[in-house]
């Protein structure tokens, strides 16, 4: 039996290869973009919620690459009764959570997160619980860009951001708010 030693050329080949596979195992789940006229939405999730519950949050996140602004002003899902875009705020030292009656304004050249303790989807009626590692389709309605589909990938109970933005595993993540409360 011989034994040879590697060329240069095949030590490159081998590390180009593994780069690849690499690159396409470990690509983000939520690389998903979404492109609705001016519109960019990206990184749409969700989060578990345990059997019985009957709402849900949902959180993406929007870019206006146009010279005028759009509004977000609701959804759709076989997954909820109805879909309505929210905000939490503190007001006063307490938290509060009210629906958006106008919808969400995106400014031309602007992005907006909707994310855990602030902007978000609120999905009412569960018609079932949502299960960490599946994805749902939900309809965005928006002024200027019409109805718009997109996957939300849900998370851990709990998951402050998705797994790829490096919230591993979907681990909650507690910060603290004024007065002590923790969101």
């Amino acid at each position: 039996m011989q034994i040879t030693r590697p060329t240069p050329k095949s030590i490159a080949c081998a590390i180009a290869c593994a780069t690849l596979l690499w690159n396409l195992l470990a690509a983000p789940a939520f690389a998903e973009e979404v492109r609705a006229g001016d519109l960019v939405i990206t990184q749409a999730w969700s989060r578990a919620t345990p059997g019985g519950a009957k709402i849900g949050g949902g959180y993406l996140t929007i870019e206006n690459k146009g010279s005028a602004p759009d509004r977000l002003i609701g959804g759709s899902s076989d997954v909820a009764g109805k879909i309505e875009v929210h905000e939490m705020a503190m007001s006063d030292g307490v938290m509060m959570m009210r629906p958006l009656d106008k919808g969400l304004t995106i400014d031309p050249g602007k992005t907006v997160r909707l994310a855990p303790g602030g902007y978000h989807l609120m999905m009412f009626d569960l018609k079932g619980p949502l299960k960490q590692g599946d994805k749902f389709p939900v309809t965005l309605e928006f002024e200027k860009a019409g109805k718009v589909m997109v996957s939300l990938d849900v998370q851990a109970v709990g998951a402050q951001a998705p797994e790829a933005e490096g919230n591993s595993a979907g681990q909650m993540r507690m910060k603290k708010m004024p007065g002590g409360m923790k969101m």
